[in-house]
Parts: C-alpha cells; sequence; structure tokens
C-alpha cells in the first residue's frame, strides 16, 4: 500500500508523466482523496469553474474504443487549437522537439519509422493502459484564459495529490483532439469545452518510458526579479 502521504518538496520534484501503467485499479477511496485534494484548488472569484468526469472499468474501455474509431476515420474535434507553429522558431519550439526526441529515445522508435510512431501514439487513446482516466471540461467565460488557468491549478492539484500517494498521472492535450466524441459518449452539454484529459493509476516502473526525466530549463532562464537579491547567487 502506497502511504499516506509524502512530503510535499518530494511530491512535487518527484512527479513525473507516466505512459505506462499497470491494469490494477485505484480503490474508491484512493480516488476520493485526489478528487477532495484536487477540489482545494484556487480559481478567479472562486468559480471553481472545473467539470471533472472520472472513467473507469467498461465505460473507460468503451470511450478508448470510440476514440480509437474517430482517430481511424479521422474525426478529429478540438474546442482549442494546438499547433506545434504556433510555438514560433525559437525556444519553446526547441523544448517541444527535445521533449518529442526523448520520449522517441526512450522507447527505442526510429524517427523514420512512421508506422510505429504512429502506433506508439494511439497508446495514449488506450490511456496508455490506466485503469483510470479524468476529463476536466470548462464553460467558456470570455475568451477562456483565466477559466483555462484555474483548470491548470485543478489538474496540478490532481497529478501532486495522485503522487503524494504513490501513484503517476499524465496531463493528455492529445485527448482534446477528439472533443466531440468524448463529450457526446460522456453526455456533456456542448456548452463545456474540453481542456485536457488525465489519465492514472498505479504506474509500470520496468517501462522504459517511465524512467524518462524531462529537465527544466535554469532559474536564471525563466525569472526576473525586482529588489530580490540574493535568490540567484548560488
Amino acid at each position: 500500500m502506497p502511504p499516506a502521504t509524502l512530503p510535499f518538496t518530494d511530491v512535487v520534484r518527484g512527479r513525473r508523466s507516466v505512459r505506462n501503467f499497470v491494469p490494477m485499479p485505484l480503490s474508491p477511496s484512493d480516488i476520493r482523496a485526489v478528487l477532495d485534494d484536487a477540489q482545494t484548488a484556487p480559481s478567479n472569484c472562486n468559480t471553481q469553474p472545473w467539470t471533472v468526469h472520472v472513467v473507469s472499468g467498461a465505460t473507460r474501455d468503451a470511450l478508448s474504443a470510440e476514440i480509437l474509431k474517430a482517430d481511424d476515420e479521422r474525426r478529429f474535434s478540438y474546442d482549442f487549437t494546438f499547433d506545434y507553429a504556433d510555438f514560433g522558431e525559437g525556444t519553446y519550439l526547441e523544448r517541444a522537439h527535445h521533449h518529442a526526441a526523448t520520449l522517441t529515445h526512450a522507447t527505442g522508435l526510429k524517427r523514420e519509422d512512421r508506422a510505429a510512431r504512429k502506433a506508439a501514439a494511439r497508446e495514449g487513446l488506450k490511456f496508455f493502459g490506466a485503469p483510470h482516466a479524468a476529463f476536466l471540461f470548462m464553460p467558456a467565460f470570455g475568451d477562456g484564459v483565466r477559466a483555462a488557468g484555474d483548470i491548470g491549478m485543478y489538474g496540478q492539484n490532481f497529478l501532486l495529490s495522485l503522487a503524494a500517494r504513490g501513484f503517476d498521472g499524465v496531463p493528455m492535450t492529445m485527448l482534446g483532439f477528439y472533443s466531440d466524441t468524448i463529450r457526446t459518449f460522456l453526455s456533456v452539454p456542448d456548452d463545456l469545452k474540453l481542456l485536457f484529459g488525465i489519465s492514472f493509476g498505479i504506474p509500470d516502473e520496468p517501462a522504459a518510458v517511465n524512467n524518462v526525466r524531462m529537465t527544466r530549463v535554469p532559474l536564471e532562464q525563466s525569472m526576473v526579479l525586482h529588489d530580490t537579491p540574493g535568490v540567484l547567487d548560488a
């Protein structure tokens, strides 16, 4: 059994995105604890704009089959745009390419083997074998930025709560490529938009892809301090 909680620094620095899970489901009490933790996230004007659908068991399997069918038929439906071109030609695109290259190397895939890479990507539509998946929906408030920020904080709480209990998850933008399929299957109103999903459960520790650790840039590259001396001296 995982410990009740781990120290915060261990949790926040040890959290990882897992892409291979064992099929054993979490207990109802563990899922409830994660959801209770996530629910404490801050939000603009305390609007708490998240509506979260969790799927498990036969429902999880049936939804995965529907998403795979939509992918086969190229029935993509985006509530929010996603295009690598939006990253520009500089730092952000370089980081995205490094991320993809790191995962490709870890799984032994060859860049030129498009069929194998496609098959690997489709594992995400099977939730990487996770027994549970959560879908984070949000209302359209104005331009959506503030609500999306609130959903991001909810999602981080969710992921850190998993890690604190010895479990893992992976936030998945790609599930948002099939928003209409997922919304129809789960009977979600059209005015709620799918920002991303989280596959979660018990990690398959021996899987090579789960031993990948993505780097972070030094603080000096993302931090500007004003009248806060000494922080970056070490």
